[in-house]
């Protein structure tokens, strides 16, 4: 016996004029910062990511689970740009056997200077394509969208950004 289709909740004009335009941020705003960090430091947003999360922590160290969703990635993906960041100096991977064994990655010097080189550019740019369009009142409510929209599309991830929102103010 099968299943019966659950019907459709089509999106009516003013959810898909919405969709739209979302979509289109989701695909554009990516690629435009992508392509400023490549040509200014030659990193991608997901590292540069990295290096942000593991900027914060005073001994500049985190566990990759905890990095993963704070840079909003996979582990996966996280443990694959790891190994290539390891190579270029710019971060050390240990495992730590302590209370519970788990994998971190430290923030070296040299990744450090390259994440204070590449931030004022990126900064400048997010502020060009995002923040410098915005009234102070769109940005509150750019951020309560997100903080939903983010909590349903990956609740660790919006967890974990929410705690380093928290522990940074």
């Amino acid at each position: 016996m099968s299943n019966p289709t659950p019907p459709v909740a089509w999106l009516t004009d003013h959810e898909r004029n919405a969709w739209m335009m979302l979509a289109g941020v989701l695909m554009n705003l990516p690629a435009a910062i992508d392509a400023q960090l490549k040509r200014d430091s030659g990193l991608n947003f997901f590292e540069y990511s990295i290096l942000v999360g593991l900027s914060r922590p005073m001994n500049r160290t985190l566990q990759l689970t905890m990095l993963a969703n704070t840079a909003s990635g996979s582990l996966s993906r996280l443990s694959h740009a790891i190994s290539r960041m390891e190579k270029q100096g710019w971060v050390r991977r240990k495992v730590n056997t302590g209370e519970v064994r788990c994998v971190e990655a430290t923030l070296t010097d040299e990744g450090m200077d390259l994440l204070r080189r590449a931030a004022p550019g990126h900064v400048n740019r997010v502020r060009e394509l995002v923040f410098d369009a915005l009234s102070e009142e769109q940005v509150g409510q750019l951020f309560a969208i997100a903080r939903v929209l983010h909590a349903k599309a990956n609740p660790d991830g919006a967890e974990a950004s929410e705690r380093v929102i928290a522990e940074y103010l």
